[in-house]
């Protein structure tokens, strides 16, 4: 199988019966799975959508996003998932640059649209009447055949110059990576007849989305959540019979300190899958001893597919010399560090990680010129700064694009920058990220305020409220009188940066 409508075909067909979904005590079967999608397809196509148009979802998780999924992909339409966390502005500005022509809205966010700068798509289908929308098409399977380098998937990434990107991802994002472990028969990630897995991490995220999907691929039972709420994790783990689970460094954190969590609600789970951010090695201590299963942690980005990296169970060891690295490439996955002349570097010298996958983007949504920067002969730049070791392990120890991890969210300071030097009383901000003990990273703002003008903390953040996701609020703001800058007039960021970070030999948290 190499594509999501070859997935659903073969599993409706051998295990009809099975849960593939359960959210909130609903449960969508195999079967129930492939009819709602294929009716899906087909409302797709009479609402007059062809192959590579947009469609957009804007709820949390449920069961519908997942039949919408399969049903964009049997129509040959792309999915555009929308983070329910962003402002009227910023869902704004994902709909007009994906032309998103149908929107899948659940009512709980239909003030954002409303509020929006711009109308909204030429169909919004509330999700509290989907069914009544499909059930006028039959459930038969759909003309439309997609291939492995089909789109399927538009999901928007911080921009690194205020405006986020819509990286595109084709069927084969969602295969390759599973089939280069069993091919070598590794079970560094594995999946398992009768396995049950909680998907933490939303779908409008890659390792959400990347998460549900090999499962569904593997014919297993997702347990979709609304929303990550650290005690319902806990109690689905545990009266579910969870078996496997994906979640960022902050969830296990919450969970592990959610008042009476004790190991014994964790006795099912086999393999906790982590990535999204750094994690310290103390916290991953405390998990490897308090949920005692096999731990795999994944890197990679939106662009490389999700994970192209892995740090395999066995090297999960309390002070063991492995447990700060990221990990090792899959096989079929190539990983290299190159200088600022773009020359490959030697093992344990630093440089900006780059990665060679089969599981990379097609590009970004009309954006030639960041994509021929990003993705150069088929290796992605990251912008992360980091090393390989003799053994080819990859350590991470820097950013070189600035990025801010705030629990597994990518922040990038122009997009806050921009906002705030729009509030009258600032004349210049700069925005870095400082390590923070319970969301890994936190927003930091530098602010030089227009002269004769104090604006308050309390001002600047009721300001950026309606206009950035809570995600991307400073935490804390700190008045200077100027911004430090080279000869050239370049920000120093980093010589602000580095107040936060010292002499720590690994700059991320």
């Amino acid at each position: 199988m190499e594509t999501l409508v070859q997935t659903i075909r073969f599993h409706a067909d051998r295990r009809p019966d099975t849960p593939a979904v359960l959210c909130e005590g609903r449960s969508l079967s195999y079967g129930d799975l492939h009819r709602e999608s294929n009716r899906i397809a087909h409302a797709i196509r009479a609402a007059g959508l062809t192959e590579g148009d947009r469609v957009a979802y804007l709820g949390k998780e449920s069961e519908h996003y997942y039949e919408i999924l399969f049903g964009c992909a049997k129509s040959g339409t792309v999915l555009v998932p929308v983070n329910w966390r962003l402002t009227a502005p910023e869902v704004s500005h994902i709909l007009q640059d994906s032309g998103t022509r149908l929107l899948f809205l659940e009512s709980e966010f239909a003030p954002i649209v409303q509020r929006m700068p711009t109308a909204p798509p030429e169909t919004v289908v509330p999700l509290d009447s989907v069914g009544a929308w499909r059930e006028q098409h039959p459930d038969r399977e759909p003309e439309f055949e997609a291939y492995s380098d089909t789109p399927v998937a538009q999901l928007y990434t911080s921009g690194t110059t205020g405006l986020p990107k819509g990286v595109v991802l084709a069927h084969r994002s969602f295969f390759a990576i599973r089939e280069a472990l069993a091919s070598e028969g590794l079970d560094w990630i594995d999946w398992r007849d009768g396995d049950i897995a909680l998907v933490g991490i939303p779908g409008f995220h890659i390792g959400g989305l990347w998460w549900a999907t090999q499962n569904l691929n593997a014919g297993t039972t997702i347990v979709a959540m609304r929303a990550f709420a650290a005690r319902t994790a806990v109690d689905l783990i545990r009266d579910l019979g969870i078996t496997t689970a994906c979640v960022v460094p902050a969830m296990l954190r919450m969970m592990l300190t959610e008042p009476g969590v004790t190991a014994q609600d964790f006795t099912t789970l086999r393999k906790t899958v982590y990535g999204g951010s750094p994690i310290s090695e103390s916290l991953l201590e405390e998990s490897l001893a308090v949920l005692d299963c096999d731990f795999a942690q994944i890197y990679g980005l939106t662009e490389t597919g999700n994970t192209a990296v892995c740090l395999p169970p066995a090297d999960h060891t309390p002070g063991g010399p492995r447990m700060q690295a990221a990990g090792h490439p899959y096989p079929g996955v190539r990983a290299k560090v190159i200088d600022d002349e773009g020359e490959e570097l030697p093992p344990g010298e630093i440089g900006e990680v780059c990665l060679h996958t089969p599981a990379r983007m097609v590009e970004y949504w009309g954006l030639p010129d960041r994509t021929a920067q990003t993705l150069v002969d088929g290796w992605i730049h990251t912008g992360d700064a980091g090393y390989i070791d003799q053994d080819g392990y990859l350590f991470i120890r820097d950013r070189i694009k600035d990025a801010i991890l705030v629990a597994g969210e990518n922040v990038y300071p122009a997009e806050i920058e921009n906002v705030l030097e729009h509030h009258p009383g600032v004349a210049e901000a700069v925005i870095v990220g400082a390590p923070d003990e319970r969301w890994g990273e936190r927003v930091h703002a530098f602010v030089v305020p227009v002269p004769g003008e104090r604006p308050s903390p309390r001002d600047l953040h009721t300001f950026l409220v309606p206009r950035l996701a809570a995600f991307k609020l400073p935490s804390r703001y700190e008045f200077i009188d100027r911004v430090p800058r080279n000869p050239s007039g370049k920000i120093l960021r980093r010589e602000l940066r580095d107040r936060f970070w010292g002499d720590s030999a690994r700059k991320v948290n």
